[in-house]
């Protein structure tokens, strides 16, 4: 039995059609003219855990707290790094991680990342902005639906925060859509 080009295209359309039902919804757009990142970024200083101060509420991390993210070099070949994922969530007094790799966006300045959780699909990871001594980085992507505030310390103290929020504003993000993640 042979398959027409058009049945063969219709079967390769399955599994896409299968992970689309099985995937929430994204949430609102926050930024319809997301900026290009602003500085380069030296990996060997963004490496490291960071701690989630807040974020747009995204369908998989929907009621996650205590939200961490640690990065580090898979290979140590300094023309082509390739990046390891952990990040991990308490929801429901249960901790999650999830395993997950980077790359690279070439000509980028290390500023656009592309990050995979699971099999051969990557996301957009752009480091839009961050404090000179990466003590704080702003995450987004160019749909203008995602948002991630990072920072070194699970409790930023006050001025950093009010610093944040005012670069995610002049940046052209929504503020009414930023979620603070519960650290404590």
């Amino acid at each position: 039995m042979t398959l027409s080009a058009k049945s063969k295209f219709a079967l390769g359309l399955l599994p896409m059609a299968l992970l689309g039902a099985c995937a929430d919804k994204p949430g609102p757009v926050g930024n319809v003219a997301v900026p290009e990142p602003a500085k380069a970024v030296a990996l060997d200083l963004y490496l490291g855990k960071w701690f989630e101060m807040a974020r747009y509420e995204a369908p998989f991390q929907k009621g996650c707290d205590r939200v961490t993210a640690d990065y580090s070099l898979r290979d140590a070949d300094p023309s082509d790094p390739k990046i390891k994922v952990v990040n991990s969530c308490t929801k429901d007094g249960k901790t999650s991680v999830a395993n997950g790799k980077a790359k690279v966006v070439a000509g980028s300045q290390n500023a656009k990342l592309k990050v995979s959780f699971f099999g051969p699909f990557y996301g957009d990871y752009w480091i839009l902005d961050r404090a000179e001594d990466y003590s704080w980085a702003i995450i987004g992507e160019p749909s203008g639906r995602y948002l991630w505030m990072l920072t070194r310390q699970a409790q930023p103290d006050a001025a950093t925060r009010a610093l944040i929020e005012a670069r995610v504003k002049e940046l052209g993000y929504d503020w009414s859509l930023v979620r603070i993640t519960d650290q404590s």
